[in-house]
């Protein structure tokens, strides 16, 4: 089922134009969520990342697009599913119309939830992107419809057998992966790229950083990050909302441990259960 602007239907009734602009322009952004159990996991951070992103994007925030609002329009959807772990993806999107120019700032919303499929692998190996890069600005933390460069760098991954990529900026410095955040590890030490380097700004990037803050024996920095520190790293993890943390154990020739990575899995997994 999928839930647009309010009204559930089948895949197959729902009719976008090909006017619509985020087919046309990649003018919409969205959330990907995850419902457990029935409870949309860290739901009031992804409310709050959408709200900032429409404001940046200048797009009309309906008055009704409240907290309880957009969380109840998810659970309509997820309700109609009997599986426990659900992964929604909530899309907002100017209207119809005009060339460059939006006609008008107000916006449609769909919301469709599938069963999570995906989940932390064993081996997992990541290599360098380097055909095209992700401009370091502010517009680069907004999770718009314009995914281009992850798509790209997705299907080189797939050409050559690796399970991720890491995206760099125009100055060559570390970026993020292509579905997610990346961390390093250096003894008691966590790196992870600060916004300014052009990654997402992620929600489960923001829980990790939450956590290892109240740590007493792990410092946490948001930084540049140079390729070559990956190489000399202990531990690499990526993150996002779905899968949560997902530890690295192979960058080119460099194998990796696991073993902090596993840990803040494990405390992550906790914080969604009370949340």
């Amino acid at each position: 089922m999928i839930n647009y602007n309010g009204n559930l239907l089948e895949a197959s009734e729902v009719q976008l134009t090909t006017e619509n602009r985020a087919f046309k322009y990649g003018d919409g952004i969205f959330e990907t969520i995850r419902v457990l159990n029935g409870k949309v996991v860290f739901w009031e951070d992804h409310y709050f990342r959408l709200m900032a992103s429409m404001r940046m994007l200048r797009m009309k925030i309906p008055m009704e697009f409240t907290l309880e609002f957009l969380e109840n329009e998810i659970k309509k959807v997820a309700s109609n599913y009997s599986e426990s772990n659900l992964r929604a993806r909530l899309t907002v999107f100017r209207k119809d119309g005009g060339l460059y120019t939006p006609k008008t700032n107000a916006v449609d919303y769909i919301i469709d939830v599938k069963p999570v499929t995906a989940s932390v692998k064993k081996e997992y190996i990541l290599d360098l992107y380097k055909d095209f890069y992700n401009y370091s600005g502010l517009l680069s933390t907004v999770k718009t419809t314009n995914r281009m460069l992850n798509t790209i760098a997705a299907v080189f991954a797939d050409e050559n057998d690796l399970d991720n990529c890491i995206l760099l900026n125009e100055r060559k410095g570390v970026s993020e992966v292509t579905n997610g955040n990346i961390f390093i590890v250096k003894g008691n030490t966590v790196k992870t790229p600060s916004l300014s380097e052009g990654c997402i700004k992620g929600i489960i990037r923001k829980k990790i950083i939450e956590l290892l803050d109240k740590h007493p024996e792990y410092t946490i920095e948001e930084t540049s990050i140079s390729p070559f520190e990956i190489q000399k790293a202990d531990e690499v993890f990526i993150t996002n909302a779905i899968v949560g943390v997902q530890p690295v154990t192979k960058y080119r020739k460099k194998v990796f441990t696991t073993e902090i990575s596993e840990k803040i899995q494990k405390s992550l997994l906790l914080v969604s259960a009370t949340s």
